[in-house]
């Protein structure tokens, strides 16, 4: 049982769209996360994806609209739901799922 300070896990991830985790409870991952540009449209179909922004602004693209989120808003992607996040600039978020993943499979981009 130790604390995570958010700040410096944040700022130890070196590579966009790359997830580092920083705890687990109940089931759940939370991972911190840095990105620019966008990912591949991609969809979980075993879990809802919970976006928090701390730093920058990150749209969450869905079919039917996009949902801009600033620092400080949240979002849930229900599962099964296609999804491509993208960032104009530099966003930093924490994300929360069963078993959020990293891969081109979760839509990270393969370069």
């Amino acid at each position: 049982m130790n604390k995570v300070n958010i700040r410096e896990a944040l700022d130890s991830v070196t590579e966009h769209w790359s997830q580092k985790t920083i705890g687990e409870a109940n089931g759940q991952l939370y991972k911190v996360a840095k990105g620019i540009g966008e990912t591949n449209w991609h969809k979980h179909d075993d879990q809802d994806e919970l976006f928090i922004v701390y730093k920058g602004t990150l749209k969450i693209q869905l079919r039917d609209k996009d949902v801009e989120l600033q620092e400080d808003d949240m979002f849930v992607v229900p599962k099964g739901v296609e999804h491509c996040p993208v960032a104009k600039e530099e966003a930093e978020f924490l994300i929360v799922g069963l078993n959020v993943t990293s891969n081109a499979a979760g839509g990270k981009t393969n370069t």
